[in-house]
């Protein structure tokens, strides 16, 4: 599973992000996010103002962004927390990574449902493109971490990719998909089963077929 320790704190990495600021739009972004909850309670606002900012050092290095301690430091100070509160929450999610990932982060689902449905060979084929487990690739593209669960049992074997899900997976229709992100290309997410809309059974309905283009009212009926 992915290691939850942080970045080392480093000159080099204080050099870099010491002087991490909001910018303009995200800034107001932040105070919109902390504006939600009533006074005396900003502090909630811990875990969105994270996803913000892990966004701005993504954009900041072309990756899908991480945060380094100098940056939960800062939404420490801005939240007005003690910093070991705010890295507790960064360390427990899984949605935040505590060390530099690449443009693309595959997160692989391992869990029961998808191993049974091939799990181990989309593992190795990301491993056939260079990904290593926890590390960046050699260009720069992909980090490869391996999951618990995501709630996507009914479309197994899945990948989440940064924001989006690739469900109903093949080793080609996997290949298929980073491909299209290497190009600069944008996949349709979701499943990738042909015919399949989300996830409805594979092979068609077989129960209230009348409910497919309409909401129909079976109550009459029962």
């Amino acid at each position: 599973m992915a290691d939850r320790t942080p970045a080392p704190d480093t000159p080099e990495l204080r050099a870099r992000w010491g002087g991490f600021v909001w910018t303009p739009e995200n800034k107001k972004t932040a105070d919109w996010h902390i504006a939600k909850y009533p006074e005396g309670r900003q502090r909630s606002a811990v875990m969105p103002l994270l996803d913000l900012a892990q966004r701005q050092v993504g954009a900041e290095t072309d990756t899908q962004g991480w945060l380094p301690l100098p940056v939960v430091e800062y939404v420490a100070k801005y939240l007005d927390m003690p910093v070991i509160r705010v890295l507790e929450v960064a360390s427990f999610y899984f949605m935040y990574n505590l060390k530099p990932v690449g443009k693309f982060h595959v997160q692989v689902c391992g869990t029961t449902p998808c191993m049974l449905r091939g799990s181990d060979d989309i593992m190795s084929a990301c491993k056939k493109r260079g990904m290593v487990k926890g590390g960046i690739s050699a260009d720069g593209l992909w980090t490869l971490t391996e999951v618990e669960c995501m709630g996507n049992c009914a479309t197994a074997p899945m990948v989440q990719i940064n924001d989006d899900n690739y469900e109903d997976l093949t080793p080609e229709r996997l290949d298929a998909v980073l491909d299209a992100l290497a190009a600069g290309e944008t996949p349709k997410a979701g499943t990738q089963e042909p015919g399949r809309h989300t996830s409805e059974p594979s092979g068609g309905v077989t129960t209230l077929t009348a409910m497919v283009d309409a909401n129909h009212d079976y109550r009459g009926e029962w």
